[in-house]
């Protein structure tokens, strides 16, 4: 009896907290309740106001990948990507010995790629990642010596401020640089026909001793053969104090300017990662510990890897209705298209206010948000002739510059065998359509912010900016080169860095009157209503 009481009792204390967390959590308005008996789940859809934005010349230093070549985009226009570099010593202070002479100077930069199959005899067939345009497409590639010295910070009224390059200052590194190019090969597949390989490289190297061969297996990399002269003068011939330090070697050296050309009809652009690019100098020289001082020199090796600033210098060339539409939004009726591009490209603001003048009803009437989407749909007409379609978009916040607070909640980890598709519950992935293939659409949940606009009559409805990425990991934002105006008493400055590094764009239905109401871009609001 004893113990049947008392078992009583705890179920009847079970019980007064349960349907004492339950009140609770009815009355945090605004929070997520999915309901029982007594509540229907509901859709409302709220008109929203959206339009275009140009970005104009934007920082463009600091990238972690950039892009080189020239990317022929059907309906947006043509991008030149061109790239200047700081290099730094792997080793300064150098003992390069006596009388050297230059064997060899290897340029290697390392492509995006993946395995596609591999053969019996263990080679393997790749595939390269990141290259927009055409496949087989070559380019005029030219290296050279820069006459810009990169610097990360400079001073203004004793001030130290970060030094920004932007992507608008091609000319500076054109007209500057020095001397011929460094790329000088005769072989033309290294200069005035370069393309991207996917080919596997084999490298074979003899042991002096032994004789015995070893063979090496490397993934698609640029290699480019530079002039043996110029490094022979610049590095092994070079006073001591050029190569004794940092500072030194970059006052003295000042980097390598890459410079890509039309070098026939098709062309196409690759995103490489330059800071994992190296240029191996192989020579011959005199050592003390040489056996015969007179005749004999070593082997010996120098590396110099591509670090340090570096600036990624883009120029475009807009469709004519492309750069009509950025150039002329309409922000007070909404664009009948939204154009969005990366790098020095365009956004879309996106503006929440029809849905903040709900915000009394809302909260009087205790509706309750179980999930919060905007959905934009991609203009499948206009979008027909374009060869890449933006896997990801990114939707933020445009006045802060800061992520919204959904990006946080949205699941890390990736799905599926996608690296890119984190924050998958976020959203912003392209949904492709099973029957044609091509995208369809992106959503983008924002359920916590809408629940913090409905729970905090304080809170501000910030407008919200979005832009295809090359990373939804990478938040932080770069400076425009001047501030631009949105409407009489706002301004944006800043914009996404995953944007400036992506060549890519779409063109999406905006929220006009006049897009098809099945296509229109709508807030749409799930709630739990009482009854």
């Amino acid at each position: 009896m004893y113990n049947t009481s008392f078992i009583k009792k705890i179920l009847l204390v079970a019980t007064v907290v349960l349907f004492y967390s339950c009140d609770k959590d009815f009355n945090a308005i605004g929070d997520d309740l999915i309901g029982d008996n007594h509540f229907d789940l509901a859709p409302e859809k709220y008109d929203v106001l959206a339009y275009n934005q140009e970005i104009t010349p934007i920082q463009s230093n600091g990238l972690a990948i950039n892009g080189l070549g020239i990317y022929d985009n059907p309906v947006l226009g043509t991008t030149n990507g061109n790239f200047a570099t700081q290099l730094t010593l792997v080793d300064y202070a150098p003992t390069i010995g006596e009388e050297p002479v230059v064997e060899s100077v290897l340029l290697n930069i390392p492509y995006f790629s993946h395995v596609k199959s591999t053969n019996t005899d263990g080679s393997r067939v790749y595939e390269l990642d990141s290259i927009f345009g055409a496949p087989e497409g070559n380019l005029k590639l030219s290296v050279y010596e820069s006459g810009v010295q990169m610097r990360s910070s400079y001073f203004d009224n004793g001030s130290q401020l970060a030094q920004l390059y932007y992507t608008d200052q091609n000319a500076d590194f054109d007209n500057f640089k020095k001397g011929n190019r460094l790329n000088d090969d005769p072989n033309v597949l290294q200069n005035d026909q370069f393309f991207f390989d996917a080919k596997e490289l084999v490298d074979v190297t003899t042991d002096a001793t032994t004789g015995k061969e070893t063979t090496t297996r490397v993934a698609p990399e640029m290699r480019l053969n530079l002039n043996k002269d110029f490094f022979q003068a610049k590095i092994l011939n070079a006073a001591a104090s050029k190569l004794a330090n940092g500072d030194a070697f970059q006052e003295y050296f000042r980097g390598l300017y890459f410079k890509a050309e039309k070098a026939g009809l098709k062309s196409n652009m690759a995103l490489l990662d330059f800071s994992k690019g190296k240029i191996t100098i192989k020579y011959k020289a005199k050592t003390a510990i040489t056996t015969d001082a007179e005749t004999v020199k070593e082997d010996k090796s120098l590396v110099i890897n591509l670090a340090g600033a570096a600036v990624s210098l883009l120029n475009d060339t807009k469709n004519t209705n492309y750069d009509t539409a950025i150039k002329n939004p309409d922000n007070t009726n909404g664009d009948e298209n939204l154009y969005l591009k990366g790098g020095q490209g365009s956004l879309a603001v996106i503006d929440l206010s029809n849905f903040a003048t709900k915000l009394a009803e809302i909260r009087t009437n205790k509706w309750i948000v179980n999930e919060a989407n905007l959905v934009f749909y991609v203009d499948s007409d206009k979008m027909k002739d374009s060869d890449y379609e933006p896997k990801r978009v990114y939707l933020y916040d445009l006045t802060n510059n800061v992520p919204l607070i959904d990006y946080s909640d949205g699941t890390s980890g990736f799905a599926g065998s996608d690296p890119k598709a984190t924050r998958y519950i976020f959203g912003g992935l392209l949904e492709v359509d099973a029957t044609t293939k091509r995208g369809k659409s992106y959503k983008v949940r924002i359920t916590n912010h809408i629940r913090n606009l409905i729970k905090d009559a304080t809170a501000v409805n910030v407008k919200l900016g979005l832009v295809v990425t090359e990373s939804i990991d990478l938040v932080a934002s770069n400076k425009l080169k001047n501030r631009i105006q949105i409407n009489p008493n706002e301004y944006f400055s800043e914009a996404p860095r995953g944007s400036v590094m992506s060549p890519v764009g779409t063109i999406l239905y905006g929220s006009k009157a006049t897009v098809p109401d099945d296509k229109r871009l709508r807030l749409e609001v799930y709630y739990t209503k009482p009854n």
